[in-house]
Order: structure tokens, then sequence, then C-alpha cells
């Protein structure tokens, strides 16, 4: 999986998520002050996986957001593109299916998943519209797409707030949190970085999708984005 275009953008960025792989579910928690847990069953929800569905989680890291899914009785593919998550996480969840890939070229037949969800991750895709077009490939017709994603809040003194703390205390939490902080001063620029809601909602409807909408989470932090692919 390509990671995002950013001035700063590491070198080898399949190499800085292998480093944090370890403790990279911890600090999001205590970086997101919590909220992942929250955010992850809303992802849950949004996607209504039935028993029997076929699910693609991207970027799924270490699992944490496909074993909900997986709980709901679907069959979860877990899918990254760093080794070193994927190792973490099939420790962690021995019975989730973990396969390497890159988002825009995915290992997946045409038509092979009732849904496909990414949460955090489409943001660090290299060319997001070019991944968008690629779930769509793999989704059946009829299928969903849920984006979990940083986003833009809505109120805007909030706003200046929220950016004072993405590249100020975020880094500096991440120093004592994690083993690589610099690579979460990558994250929080590529945050602030990422298109509001209403333009991914656009992106989504101009790669194929239809029925694009979006549900703010924690006042706009975190986005929510839904879609359907068209029938056949």
């Amino acid at each position: 999986m390509s990671r995002a275009g950013l001035d700063k953008q590491p070198k080898d960025v399949a190499a800085m998520f292998d480093d944090v792989a370890e403790r990279y579910d911890l600090t999001n928690d205590v970086l997101a002050l919590g909220q992942t847990r929250r955010w992850r069953k809303a992802v849950v929800s949004a996607v209504g996986a039935l028993p029997g569905d076929r699910v693609l989680d991207l970027a799924a890291g270490t699992g944490t957001s496909s074993e909900p899914i997986a709980r709901a009785g679907a069959f979860v593919v877990a899918c990254d593109f760093s080794l070193g998550m994927l190792a973490v996480g099939r420790t962690r969840n021995p019975r989730l299916s973990f396969v390497a890939g890159d988002a825009l070229r995915l290992p997946f037949a045409d038509n092979s998943f009732d849904a496909v969800t990414i949460s955090f991750g489409l943001r660090n895709v290299n060319d997001r519209h070019a991944g968008l077009r690629e779930l769509l490939r793999v989704t059946k017709p009829g299928g969903r797409l849920v984006i979990c994603e940083f986003s833009h809040p809505t109120w805007a003194p909030f706003r200046e707030v929220y950016s004072t703390y993405l590249m100020g205390a975020l880094p500096a939490v991440a120093r004592r949190a994690s083993s690589n902080p610099d690579a979460y001063v990558y994250l929080a620029e590529s945050i602030r970085a990422w298109p509001d809601q209403p333009e991914l909602a656009q992106d989504v409807l101009s790669a194929g999708w239809e029925k694009a909408g979006w549900r703010n989470l924690s006042g706009g932090i975190v986005a929510l984005h839904r879609a359907t692919k068209p029938d056949a």
C-alpha cells in the first residue's frame, strides 16, 4: 500500500509502520483519548456484516478493526502493506486471515467482497482516487464501502484547538508512547492535508460509487463515509 505523498514523507514508509507495529494500537488509543473503540463500533455498525459475508478490511494493521467484524460471523480478510503489522496481528488474532497487499494493486479477483472498509488508511494511499477505484473493482455489485478517516472538525473554534494539538501535543505524547515518534509527526501532517467531508464524498462518487454520504464522529475529528457499488 503506497502512503501519502507529503513533502516530509519518510522514504521507507513500510519500515516506519513496521517499527511502530508492536505499540501501534496502544499509542493510537492514547493519542485519541480513548475514542478509537467508539469509532471502531461505528465502523462495525456501518459495515453491517451478516454471517457468511466476505469483508475486506484494508489497511487493517494488526487486525483490531477486523476482529469485531469477524465476531458478527463474517469472513474478514485483514489486508495491509506492513509486514511488521501483519506479523503482530497474526500473533494477537490468529483466527483472522491476514494478507499482504498494495491498495493500488489488490491481490483479489473482481467482485470478491460483499463489503470493503478502510479505517485511517485511505489518507495514506498515494493516489486515493485509484485506491477508491480498486476497492470498487473487488466489491460485488450492490456491495458496501465504509471509510473511517480523520477529517475536519465542524466547529471553527475547535478546529483551531485541534490543529494545535495535532502539530504540538500529538508528537509530544507520541514521544512517550511510541517507539518511533517521528512517524506521528508525518501522520499529523497527513491529517492536516486531508480533504474535508464534502470533497472526499465527491471523490468517492467520481471513483464510480453511488449514494455517497458521511456521518461526523467526535465533532468531525473523524468522518464515517459510506457508499454502495452500482448493481450490474
